[in-house]
């Protein structure tokens, strides 16, 4: 048997082939919308030594007590013991209020300022502005702390610290709300 090439097809003997495909039209880029200009924040304004052992805040409108439990006790505080701390400051009316309490971590947190630094009981540094008393500790019981929970915020690292149930020690620095 005679082998044979195949033969060569013509054009014509082709299967039509449409035409490649042009290329999408690109589309012109998207105009670049400008960011919304932030305002810029507005300069705080400093923390003010009333005088009298407190000192106000005009920024967030609280009153703290300038020294802490530790400085004033030399003792630090479990969560169940802290309210007799709490009970005597509002007994002998510090600076003349009895509505002193442990700051919510929302107000602690109003105090953490990592351009300030204040001293603490061993000399080590944390974030408070230094117009509170050196020597005190650098965390305080906060008001979202329950027996089942106990927590406490720290200036040292500006975050609150869950315990749990366990027998944890803090001093603790008192706020107000002035009316």
């Amino acid at each position: 048997m005679e082998k044979t090439s195949p033969s060569p097809k013509s054009p014509d003997d082709q299967a039509a082939t449409p035409p490649p495909a042009k290329p999408a039209a690109a589309k012109p880029p998207a105009k670049a919308v400008p960011a919304a200009a932030k305002k810029p924040a507005k300069p705080k304004e400093p923390l003010i030594d009333n005088g009298d052992g407190t000192v106000s805040d005009p920024n967030s409108g609280l009153m703290w007590k300038k020294s802490d439990a530790w400085l004033d006790t030399k003792r630090f505080y479990t969560w169940q013991s802290h309210q007799e701390y709490v009970d005597k400051i509002n007994k002998e009316k510090f600076a003349g209020y009895d509505d002193w309490r442990i700051p919510s971590k929302a107000e602690a947190l109003t105090l953490f300022d990592k351009t300030k630094k204040c001293l603490d009981k061993n000399a080590s540094e944390f974030f408070v502005d230094p117009v509170f008393e050196a020597g005190g500790a650098g965390n305080t019981w906060i008001a979202e702390s329950s027996d089942e929970n106990i927590t406490r915020y720290d200036w040292k690292t500006g975050v609150d610290t869950s315990y749990g149930a366990a027998e944890i020690w803090a001093s603790m620095r008192l706020v107000r709300k002035p009316q």
